[in-house]
């Protein structure tokens, strides 16, 4: 029997454990839909994955690490599931509380307690907004890299729990490349740092790295020491328009092979650029036959040596049938043309529900996966807008709902986005880069992980959570 199966049906939150609660965080800090205007409550049982929903029993907005591990004890001994929630901008749905319960908000868990410029360090809380992170080191000439599109919205929270990228991964890597040491409360109560605020540590297990992508699964982040770089003064941007999608992925590895490593290398088709250039009124004229764009960053401290390296990069190009390519020259048409990526995703939640698939294979591999998603679609009825940070093999599949019958939507799509991931695996990558599995990939997570995999993760979630009172029905 699973441990999931074990498992006893949860308690629901009495009005003696609101009283607590209200002792322990302030009656104003204690959220209950009988409270609470209606649309503010029901923002804490959703994110931005589809169009899901669930009312949690009561949400909670803790100040410190102490409180949190009040509360935790409480649900602990009381059975209480708690779900951690950021900022709410994930897209598998890890922050929607699945079985009512706590929904414990790190809002106010919200400060970046020291930025040490000596050790190129700092310590934050993970309820600050990661742009605002990367703005207050950059104001002492530091570096913080990962940099999702919701960069001016998420929490670093969140960023922790999925170990988010963005268009920076492919040169600087992922959240959990800059992630020391961590404050953890766990779902006992206790509270441990899980390392030491080292660059070098070889003292056990390494506990710091499994909390990071465990999606609030295994304990409460409550602070974080991350690791800083000196920040890069110099930038170039190009856009670079295809005329066959297949070759602009093809392009991506070929850059590569010549040498140069961008800090930035965004895949968009024709649709994606299309409707986020027209979801932000900016005005964007395309040739009729391009149907896929690059925009490639390089970036660095000697402006002379970046050029050099872009000449490489149009070197390469030659080789490939594009239309003219932009380069940004000025700090505005580089923010724009930024903006236009990073919003694609608004974009097509704007236009229509949508299941994001957040598929990543060896960056050789994505002309083969990017024809058999087109090639699903065609066979299965879908249509598809694909995106996602070229460089590192990670292309965002966004599936349209558009026209779908409900029974096509909710369960026709299951067979192809399996066989979606199946091409994945077969190609040497996975079903998730940087969004997590969450809700929506549990059921697809055995063709990523075999069972003996799965048997050492929920042995692992034993250890740590006894009762499974902790993000329960994620992931597994």
């Amino acid at each position: 029997m699973s441990h999931l199966q074990e498992i006893k049906r949860f308690e629901t939150c009495t009005p003696a454990l609101l009283a607590a609660f209200e002792t322990i965080v302030g009656q104003e800090h204690v959220l209950t839909a009988a409270g609470q205007a209606s649309d503010d409550y029901a923002r804490y049982g959703r994110d931005h994955t589809e169009d899901l929903h669930f009312t949690p029993d009561v949400v909670l907005r803790p100040a410190n690490a102490d409180e949190v591990s009040r509360i935790m004890r409480l649900c602990h001994e009381n059975r209480l599931p708690v779900t951690p929630r950021g900022a709410g901008t994930g897209l598998s749905g890890g922050a929607l509380p699945a079985h009512g319960g706590v929904v414990l908000s790190t809002e106010r868990l919200n400060r970046i307690i020291e930025i040490d410029e000596r050790n190129l360090q700092a310590t934050v809380e993970p309820g600050v907004v990661n742009e605002a992170f990367q703005n207050a080191v950059k104001e002492v000439g530091l570096f913080y890299p990962p940099d999702p599109a919701s960069k001016g919205s998420c929490f670093l929270g969140g960023n922790l729990a999925h170990s988010s990228g963005g268009p920076k991964a492919v040169k600087y890597g992922t959240t959990r490349d800059y992630v020391l040491n961590l404050e953890v409360v766990l779902p006992t109560g206790e509270i441990i740092w899980t390392a030491a605020n080292t660059l070098k540590n070889s003292t056990g297990y390494n506990l710091t790295q499994l909390m990071v992508g465990s999606e609030g699964t295994l304990g409460i982040i409550t602070k974080v020491v991350f690791r800083l770089l000196p920040y890069p003064q110099q930038n170039i941007l190009m856009l670079v328009p295809f005329r066959q999608e297949e070759q602009a992925a093809e392009a991506v590895s070929a850059v590569f092979r010549a040498g140069i490593i961008p800090s930035g290398m965004e895949f968009m088709e024709r649709e994606a650029i299309v409707w986020s250039s027209n979801y932000l009124n900016i005005p964007l004229t395309l040739p009729e036959d391009i149907s896929a764009h690059l925009l490639i960053e390089l970036d660095g401290q000697d402006l002379e040596q970046l050029y050099k390296e872009a000449e490489q990069v149009y070197a390469v190009l030659e080789h490939y049938d594009v239309g003219e390519i932009l380069l940004a020259d000025t700090a505005a048409q580089k923010d724009e043309l930024w903006k236009i990526r990073r919003n694609i995703g608004n974009a097509v939640r704007y236009n229509s529900v949508y299941k994001e698939e957040d598929t990543v294979v060896p960056r050789a591999a994505l002309p083969t996966l990017l024809k058999g998603v087109k090639e699903l679609g065609r066979q299965y009825g879908f249509k598809s807008v694909c995106y996602g940070h070229a460089g590192d093999g990670n292309l965002h599949v966004n599936i349209i709902r558009g026209e779908l019958t409900d029974e096509q939507w909710n369960h026709g799509l299951q067979e192809p986005i399996r066989q979606l991931f199946q091409l994945c695996v077969k190609l040497g990558g996975t079903i998730s880069g940087e969004h997590g599995i969450g809700m929506v990939q549990r059921q697809y997570i055995g063709i990523a992980l075999p069972e003996i995999n799965l048997a050492l993760m929920r042995g692992i979630k034993q250890v740590f959570d006894p009762h499974g009172i902790m993000n329960p029905d994620k992931i597994f």
